[in-house]
């Protein structure tokens, strides 16, 4: 996601930080945005020159912002916006002459509970040779094999359409639907691991951790069936698989991508209380995205927290360095 991010725009937490040096808020001029201010503008005509002022002097050129909606909220515009593959919040005064790129609640929502089940679902997103996924993702493989089939646990993608050159340097098909960021290689990788969780999913994370240590985005393609091979995974299986299915399970990526999840922690999502998946990695527990600590211990408690009855195994400690909270 910080790779993504540096590439297409300005981290949005940069301006914020240019804002609050200079007073916490931007001075629409006049000079650079000519349609008339007023007092009576109305609140499309607000949020238009807001975005109009982001895109002239804000975001690098080539990236562009966009409208969603606007609306009034406690006495401004809120103004919903779109910036490359994310959305934002910002807001504006009613007479069109100050822009508030982020807005701070003072009353933020409270954190949220794991939901408790039988069987935690408990889903850990991640792009297959994202830095800090694969830190998650050797993070959970000790839990996963704490917990074994006592929680439902698995490994999925983060998936960006029409991502950088597109087809065929990042994307599976010229209509560039399926994408990964650093990659067709680790795209491919991405449904190997899902062909591999699906048909011989007792070998899932012993293949993930000889990948991660022993391959690249650059040379996975040449090297996984050696690997696969070793840890006796039926390579024809999973090749037919990458060649019959890929679609097929990307499209169900894709779906659980942009699905809103509740977060645990709205602070730390801008005040969000859902969002989707867009950063690799994100950890969804029973349905909410978790915001605790990157640990394997971290995880293994927030999993047997959402068990209405937790076994045996929660009771075992799991010792691991804290990860780093940084992301894709």
């Amino acid at each position: 996601m910080l790779e993504k991010v540096s590439k297409i725009l300005i981290p949005i937490s940069i301006i914020i930080a240019g804002l609050i040096i200079t007073g916490a808020f931007v001075y629409v001029n006049q000079e650079k945005v000519t349609e008339k201010v007023s007092e009576s503008l109305s609140s499309q005509q607000v949020a238009e020159k807001a975005v109009n002022y982001i895109n002239q002097n804000i975001l690098q050129k080539g990236t562009t912002a966009s409208l969603i909606n606007v609306a009034e909220e406690n006495g401004v515009y809120k103004i919903h916006l779109k910036i490359g593959e994310r959305e934002y919040d910002s807001y504006a005064t009613k007479d069109g002459k100050l822009l508030f790129p982020e807005g701070i609640n003072l009353n933020p929502p409270s954190k949220k509970d794991i939901p408790k089940t039988e069987l935690p679902d408990v889903d850990l997103f991640v792009m297959a040779f994202c830095p800090f996924g694969n830190q998650a993702e050797e993070i959970m493989e000790p839990v996963a094999k704490l917990l074994g089939n006592k929680a439902k646990i698995e490994l999925h993608y983060v998936i960006y359409s029409n991502y950088a050159s597109g087809f065929p340097d990042y994307c599976l098909a010229e209509e560039s639907r399926y994408c990964s960021m650093h990659g067709i290689q680790e795209l491919n990788q991405g449904v190997r691991e899902l062909c591999v969780q699906k048909y011989q999913k007792d070998k899932l994370w012993d293949f993930v951790m000889k990948i991660n240590k022993g391959t690249t985005s650059q040379n996975v393609d040449e090297k996984w069936e050696e690997i696969a091979k070793n840890l006796g995974i039926d390579v024809q299986k999973i090749k037919d698989c990458q060649r019959v299915e890929a679609k097929t399970l990307l499209a169900q990526e894709v779906r659980l991508n942009k699905t809103e999840y509740p977060v645990q922690d709205p602070t730390r999502h801008q005040n969000q209380e859902k969002i989707t998946i867009s950063g690799s990695p994100t950890l969804v527990i029973n349905g909410i995205i978790y915001d605790g600590e990157r640990s394997s211990e971290g995880y293994k408690k927030a999993i047997c927290s959402g068990f209405k009855n937790p076994p045996e195994e929660c009771s075992q400690t799991l010792k691991s360095e804290t990860g780093s909270s940084g992301g894709c």
